[in-house]
């Protein structure tokens, strides 16, 4: 996918009120081969996903082992909208804690007092973080409007050439 072709999906506005969404879910292969799907905080910065993670999370070595990774954010609402995007994770270690990681913590509702704690928290009990960013490197859009999951497109144009034809 062209590089043009993904800024198209993502520029979307209902791609761009996903992409501000909480939660996506990072799906990697593990170290032992078999695949895996987390839940994790993000945002995005406008040309990359940035997540982070404490520096002893299980999914380090295995981004590090195969950084392929494929992403979805999504509604809870029927009918769902779905973001799908592909990439390859690059892990950046950052001593304290990443901007980011306080900017994704920071749309939950705290009170300004509750905030000043739960950051102090955060600041001892870490030293330092990962950031895991992924720039898209295909991305597609499924609002069920007018977009569909792929076989079902396929399936629609199979069922226009047969009236045609």
């Amino acid at each position: 996918m062209q590089p043009s072709e993904i800024a198209e999906v993502l520029n979307r506005p209902i791609s761009q009120e996903l992409l501000a969404r909480d939660l996506t879910r990072l799906a990697y292969v593990a170290k032992d081969g078999t695949p895996r799907a987390v839940p994790i905080a993000f945002t995005w910065n406008g040309t990359e996903i940035v997540m982070c993670t404490t520096k002893n999370a299980p999914k380090l070595p295995a981004l590090r082992h195969n950084p392929a990774v494929a992403l979805t954010i999504d509604t809870e609402v029927h009918p769902p909208k779905i973001l799908l995007i592909r990439g390859r994770a690059e892990l950046d270690v950052v001593d304290g804690i990443p901007d980011e990681y306080l900017q994704i913590n920071g749309s939950y509702k705290m009170t300004a007092e509750q905030r000043v704690e739960w950051e102090a928290g955060v600041r001892s009990l870490y030293d330092g973080m990962v950031r895991i960013v992924v720039v898209p490197t295909w991305a597609k859009l499924i609002d069920f409007d007018t977009t569909l999951p792929s076989a079902i497109e396929e399936l629609v144009r199979q069922q226009a050439e047969r009236q045609r034809g």
